[in-house]
Protein backbone atom coordinates (compact mmCIF):
# COMPACT_ATOMS: atom_id res chain seq x y z
CA UNK A 1 0.00 0.00 0.00
CA UNK A 2 2.78 2.45 0.85
CA UNK A 3 4.31 1.98 -2.60
CA UNK A 4 0.89 2.72 -4.09
CA UNK A 5 0.78 6.04 -2.21
CA UNK A 6 4.19 6.90 -3.66
CA UNK A 7 3.20 5.96 -7.20
CA UNK A 8 -0.02 7.98 -7.00
CA UNK A 9 1.91 10.97 -5.59
CA UNK A 10 4.15 11.20 -8.69
CA UNK A 11 1.47 12.69 -11.00
CA UNK A 12 1.02 15.48 -8.44
CA UNK A 13 4.54 16.63 -9.30
CA UNK A 14 3.43 16.91 -12.94
CA UNK A 15 0.36 18.87 -11.82
CA UNK A 16 2.60 21.14 -9.72
CA UNK A 17 4.98 21.80 -12.63
CA UNK A 18 2.04 22.59 -14.93
CA UNK A 19 0.63 24.91 -12.28
CA UNK A 20 4.02 26.64 -11.86
CA UNK A 21 4.19 27.10 -15.63
CA UNK A 22 0.74 28.70 -15.57
CA UNK A 23 1.92 31.01 -12.78
CA UNK A 24 5.03 32.07 -14.73
CA UNK A 25 3.36 32.47 -18.12
CA UNK A 26 0.03 33.97 -17.09
CA UNK A 27 -0.35 35.03 -13.47
CA UNK A 28 2.98 36.88 -13.08
CA UNK A 29 2.21 38.96 -16.17
CA UNK A 30 -1.14 40.04 -14.75
CA UNK A 31 -0.34 40.67 -11.08
CA UNK A 32 2.42 41.02 -8.50
CA UNK A 33 4.66 38.07 -7.66
CA UNK A 34 2.96 37.70 -4.26
CA UNK A 35 -0.55 37.64 -5.76
CA UNK A 36 0.62 35.21 -8.44
CA UNK A 37 2.06 32.95 -5.71
CA UNK A 38 -1.21 33.10 -3.77
CA UNK A 39 -3.38 32.40 -6.81
CA UNK A 40 -1.05 29.62 -7.91
CA UNK A 41 -1.26 28.02 -4.48
CA UNK A 42 -5.05 28.10 -4.65
CA UNK A 43 -5.12 26.62 -8.16
CA UNK A 44 -2.75 23.87 -7.01
CA UNK A 45 -5.07 23.08 -4.10
CA UNK A 46 -8.00 22.80 -6.52
CA UNK A 47 -6.11 20.73 -9.10
CA UNK A 48 -4.72 18.30 -6.51
CA UNK A 49 -8.16 18.01 -4.90
CA UNK A 50 -9.66 16.98 -8.23
CA UNK A 51 -6.82 14.55 -8.87
CA UNK A 52 -7.14 12.90 -5.43
CA UNK A 53 -10.92 12.67 -5.82
CA UNK A 54 -10.39 10.78 -9.08
CA UNK A 55 -7.70 8.42 -7.83
CA UNK A 56 -9.07 7.86 -4.32
CA UNK A 57 -10.51 4.40 -5.10
CA UNK A 58 -6.98 3.31 -6.09
CA UNK A 59 -5.50 4.40 -2.75
CA UNK A 60 -7.18 1.50 -0.91
CA UNK A 61 -7.73 3.33 2.36
CA UNK A 62 -9.80 1.02 4.59
CA UNK A 63 -9.58 3.15 7.76
CA UNK A 64 -8.85 6.70 8.89
CA UNK A 65 -5.34 5.87 10.10
CA UNK A 66 -4.33 4.85 6.57
CA UNK A 67 -5.61 8.18 5.26
CA UNK A 68 -3.21 9.98 7.58
CA UNK A 69 -0.37 7.67 6.56
CA UNK A 70 -1.00 8.53 2.90
CA UNK A 71 -1.29 12.25 3.65
CA UNK A 72 1.82 12.23 5.80
CA UNK A 73 3.77 10.44 3.13
CA UNK A 74 2.62 12.90 0.46
CA UNK A 75 3.51 15.82 2.70
CA UNK A 76 7.00 14.45 3.40
CA UNK A 77 7.64 13.60 -0.26
CA UNK A 78 6.49 17.03 -1.39
CA UNK A 79 8.69 18.95 1.05
CA UNK A 80 11.66 16.68 0.33
CA UNK A 81 11.15 17.08 -3.43
CA UNK A 82 10.70 20.85 -3.16
CA UNK A 83 13.87 21.40 -1.12
CA UNK A 84 15.93 18.88 -3.10
CA UNK A 85 14.98 20.43 -6.43
CA UNK A 86 15.42 23.95 -5.09
CA UNK A 87 18.89 23.27 -3.70
CA UNK A 88 19.86 21.33 -6.83
CA UNK A 89 18.93 24.33 -8.99
CA UNK A 90 21.05 26.68 -6.89
CA UNK A 91 18.45 28.31 -4.69
CA UNK A 92 19.54 28.98 -1.11
CA UNK A 93 17.86 27.34 1.85
CA UNK A 94 16.71 30.75 3.12
CA UNK A 95 15.17 31.54 -0.28
CA UNK A 96 13.29 28.24 -0.19
CA UNK A 97 11.94 29.07 3.25
CA UNK A 98 10.37 32.34 2.07
CA UNK A 99 7.30 30.48 0.79
CA UNK A 100 6.66 29.34 4.37
CA UNK A 101 6.30 32.88 5.75
CA UNK A 102 2.60 33.35 6.43
CA UNK A 103 3.21 36.80 7.88
CA UNK A 104 4.52 37.91 4.47
CA UNK A 105 1.39 36.63 2.72
CA UNK A 106 2.98 33.39 1.52
CA UNK A 107 0.33 30.68 1.75
CA UNK A 108 2.27 27.59 0.65
CA UNK A 109 1.75 26.08 4.12
CA UNK A 110 -1.99 25.93 3.40
CA UNK A 111 -1.30 23.74 0.39
CA UNK A 112 0.91 21.42 2.46
CA UNK A 113 -1.75 21.18 5.18
CA UNK A 114 -4.43 20.47 2.59
CA UNK A 115 -2.25 17.85 0.91
CA UNK A 116 -1.86 16.11 4.26
CA UNK A 117 -5.62 16.19 4.86
CA UNK A 118 -6.77 15.27 1.33
CA UNK A 119 -6.88 11.48 1.82
CA UNK A 120 -8.72 11.92 5.14
CA UNK A 121 -11.24 14.38 3.66
CA UNK A 122 -11.92 12.04 0.74
CA UNK A 123 -12.25 9.08 3.12
CA UNK A 124 -14.82 10.93 5.26
CA UNK A 125 -16.81 12.19 2.26
CA UNK A 126 -16.97 8.77 0.64
CA UNK A 127 -17.80 6.73 3.73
Amino acid sequence: MISNYFILWIPMTVIAFANATLRQLVFIRQMSELRAHQLSTITLIVLCSIYVWLIFPHLYIPKIQQAFVAGGMWLALTVLFEFSLGLFTGRSFSTLLTDYNLMAGRIWLFFLLWLFLLPYVNYVIRK
